[in-house]
């Protein structure tokens, strides 16, 4: 199936010797990070933003995958990340702020993470028919586009694939499960409306991990795709400036 024009993946090879792993959201594309992406790239950072399988076709493939598939492909792109930076971060938006975290739980050599409205439960009631819906029902209507700034368009699926998404309920669990594990620096991204993601999931990260610096910034004029809409400037420049102060901190350890 042909990729969606503008979903494809974004690679940028840097020269500071720092590299970013970039992970888009549920139903989402690399669109949805890709100038935050070319924003990481312009200040020296090498940037490898993947489409996650089933991502960037049609909602029907993204039925055919689980969490375990969209895992794996972030990973592969981490180990190829490490073969060409010495300092690795990985950054996400939703449900990419979910694989950063299990990443991070998995890879302590991992610098630091940025996280923007990150997904780790639902206090939607429906939640709990999932297992059973998704099993007779392929779909219903998408969550896409929920951003506050006119002109702004997430290239995303209009549909919601339900067996997708029962599987990210058990991401969810997983990752929560392990919160502890994360030890790195976390730069939390929160916005202060936000119509898919309830503010809970910030508050079950920022009290879960083990990490000594932890940091919750709320971005005023945003909804949920905040790496899309009016925050973003500030937010790219504030995930620059975390990137660079432990970048060059763990280069002068090393020295």
């Amino acid at each position: 199936m042909p990729v969606l024009t503008g979903a494809e993946p974004l690679h940028r090879t840097g020269s500071s010797g720092a590299g970013v792993l970039l992970c888009h959201g549920f139903t989402s594309t690399p669109q949805s990070v890709r100038e935050w992406g070319e924003h990481l790239a312009a200040a020296g950072a090498t940037v490898r933003a993947p489409l996650l399988p089933g991502h960037g076709t049609r909602w029907q493939d993204l039925n055919r995958t689980r969490w375990t598939d969209w895992y794996a492909a972030a990973e592969t792109e981490l180990d190829r990340l490490r073969q060409e930076c010495r300092t690795v971060f990985v950054f996400g938006q939703s449900m990419g702020g979910t694989i950063a975290l299990r990443l991070a739980e998995r890879h302590p050599d991992l610098a630091g993470l940025v996280l923007v409205n990150p997904s780790v439960t639902t206090l939607r009631r429906s939640a709990a028919l999932l297992p059973v819906l998704s099993r007779v029902i392929p779909a219903l209507s998408g969550l896409a586009g929920d951003i506050a700034r006119p002109g702004a368009h997430e290239l995303a699926y209009d549909r919601m694939p339900l067996r997708a998404m029962a599987s990210l309920q058990r991401f969810w669990r997983v990752t929560r499960a392990d919160l502890a594990a994360v030890h790195q620096p976390v730069l939390l991204y929160r916005s202060a409306t936000d119509h898919i993601v309830e503010p809970v999931n910030a508050q079950l990260v920022l009290d879960g991990v083990s990490s000594s610096e932890r940091t919750e910034i709320v971005l005023p004029d945003s909804f949920h795709v905040a790496t899309l809409d009016h925050d973003a400037p500030a937010l790219f420049a504030g995930s620059v400036d975390f990137l660079q102060r432990i970048h060059r901190k763990r280069a002068e350890e090393t020295v």
